[in-house]
């Protein structure tokens, strides 16, 4: 667990590298969207990475900071690292999208592909960070991480005042998010339900909430790779997720390609198969609550996949999918 203040203060520190992000409100389908997709780096990781970057000593910094990514927190990583003058190695899955890696490596990142699923990535990287001693950026199991995601939840009750909605829908990989949301959210007086949405080709936090282990549980490709990989075993986000989520529900690829291409018809907007998932979950009537708000964790999906994806689910196909 963290404390509450631990948000408080991460929004004074991420202030100068963060940007408020849109929330909007969609009165046909009654939704509350947080559009993370328009954050500096395209996804809502540069906050957690920030705050946890900034938190540390200068000589922390100077070691060298090591993260593990599937291309969004390594962007928040290597963003931050360039802007304090500092080395960043992101060890990255290689089936991670060209877009992704390019974008880490713009921004100066010394990248690591490893073959393997997303729980061996971070696993060689953390060894790695502790062979070369360098600073260790989880990109979910940390305080401060989580502290940093949680300004999602402080900014969106400045924007949203009364706040209304009935259930917050967060897309969960590792429960960094989650957890960060839940800890800005524990306070306010209008109670709200969170659920989490994964996806059916990664269901390990799924698993872990209502299982109580992940053992058993498959990696397969997924459109949304940012919620892909075991979770770290005795993560801080575990009890976190356990404390501040009513429910964790799983959507599959199928209804996170129609989503993403819904958005982009309905919205135009471009997400993401991670945000799309926490979409399709209130679009298919998984959750039916209302006014709904949705964290729409970010946008840097290639354009290829996009665009084939809007060929797939062309408009007319779109009608019932609300």
């Amino acid at each position: 667990m963290i404390p509450s203040q631990w948000v408080e203060d991460a929004v004074v520190r991420v202030s100068g590298f963060v940007r408020m992000t849109p929330l909007t409100f969609d009165p046909k389908l009654n939704l509350i969207l947080k559009w993370e997709n328009h954050q500096v780096t395209g996804s809502f990781k540069l906050r957690g990475a920030a705050n946890k970057i900034l938190s540390l000593t200068e000589m922390e910094q100077k070691r060298g900071l090591v993260a593990a990514s599937a291309g969004n927190h390594g962007q928040g990583v290597a963003l931050v690292a360039r802007q304090v003058g500092c080395r960043s190695i992101v060890f990255c899955p290689s089936s991670t999208p060209l877009t992704k890696l390019n974008a880490m490596r713009a921004l100066g990142a010394e990248l690591h592909l490893i073959d393997g699923d997303y729980a061996t990535v971070e696993k060689q990287a953390e060894e790695y960070a502790i062979m070369q001693q360098m600073t260790w950026i989880s990109p979910y199991n940390d305080g401060q991480v989580i502290a940093g995601q949680g300004t999602i939840g402080l900014e969106i009750l400045r924007q949203m005042d009364p706040f209304v909605a009935k259930v917050c829908v967060v897309p969960i990989g590792g429960g960094g998010m989650l957890s960060g949301i839940g800890a800005a959210f524990e306070n306010i007086k209008n109670p709200v339900k969170i659920i989490g949405a994964q996806s059916t080709a990664s269901p390990f936090f799924h698993s872990l909430f209502h299982h109580g282990n992940q053992s058993g549980q498959v990696e397969l490709p997924s459109l949304a790779d940012g919620l892909a990989g075991a979770v770290e075993e005795n993560s801080i986000t575990i009890p976190m997720v356990n404390k501040y989520a009513q429910d964790i529900i799983l959507v599959d690829e199928e209804e996170i390609g129609q989503a993403i291409a819904f958005c982009w018809y309905h919205f135009g907007e471009r997400i993401e198969g991670s945000a799309a998932a926490a979409l399709a979950a209130v679009l298919t009537g998984k959750i039916s609550e209302r006014p709904a708000l949705v964290i729409l964790s970010g946008g840097n999906i290639q354009p290829e996949l996009h665009q084939e994806l809007i060929d797939r689910w062309p408009l007319s196909s779109m009608e019932n999918f609300n």
